[in-house]
């Protein structure tokens, strides 16, 4: 008979932060070590991200945009699964409430505007690649955003990204800044950013003599 797969426990042991990197909190890196292990594909973004790109103030969880592939939402689902994941609030409010749990599969991960979690003493946001349509309230994730995923958009942050060693045997894909103040943007607002190009018209109209 199989053994069904388990996925990986989570690491505590310390690590020391690469050379220019010292201000990386040990959580981040210990939840990037654990996702590298758990063989998560993913973009790094959110605090963490900024940190690495210099932000010597950065403070929250770590957010990662997976992925946008079947067996990679699968295994996400598991380990999150496997550590007892429950959703928090944006204000990192956690409880015992049972309303809190969460049933994880790939199919929600794939549809999920963003998921905030918590588990094992960790918080992850999980943000989706596809940024099109507005998100909903609430503490919980957002509402489904079409189909599952955006292949096309996730191949255009992952070309942008830059691949960077945190720690001794933990490289991440970071997304570069545009991309950070793009989600940051659907953060602090829920939906994408909109650019229009427009013409100003002239305050007076020459007239012909």
């Amino acid at each position: 008979m199989l053994l069904r797969h388990r996925s990986p426990e989570i690491d505590t042991a310390p690590a020391t932060p690469a050379a220019g990197l010292e201000h990386l909190q040990p959580k981040w890196i210990t939840v990037l070590r654990w996702l590298n292990t758990s063989r998560i594909d993913y973009v790094l973004v959110g605090p963490v991200a900024r940190a690495i790109h210099g932000d010597l103030s950065g403070q929250g969880s770590v957010g990662i945009v997976p992925a946008p592939y079947l067996r990679n939402y699968e295994r996400l689902a598991a380990a999150l699964t496997e550590q007892g994941a429950t959703l928090r609030s944006e204000r990192g409010v956690r409880g015992a409430d049972p309303r809190a749990e969460v049933r994880l599969d790939a199919d929600k991960l794939a549809r999920g505007r963003r998921w905030l979690l918590h588990f094992a003493g960790y918080d992850l946001d999980v943000e989706s690649s596809n940024l099109q349509a507005p998100a909903s309230s609430g503490h919980g994730p957002h509402e489904p955003a079409g189909p599952a995923g955006d292949g096309a958009r996730y191949q255009e942050l992952l070309y942008e990204a830059t691949r960077v060693r945190v720690a001794a045997g933990v490289s991440v894909e970071v997304a570069s800044p545009e991309d950070l103040e793009l989600y940051s943007h659907m953060r602090r607002t829920g939906v994408a950013p909109e650019f229009r190009i427009t013409r100003a018209q002239a305050a007076s109209q020459r007239t012909d003599s």
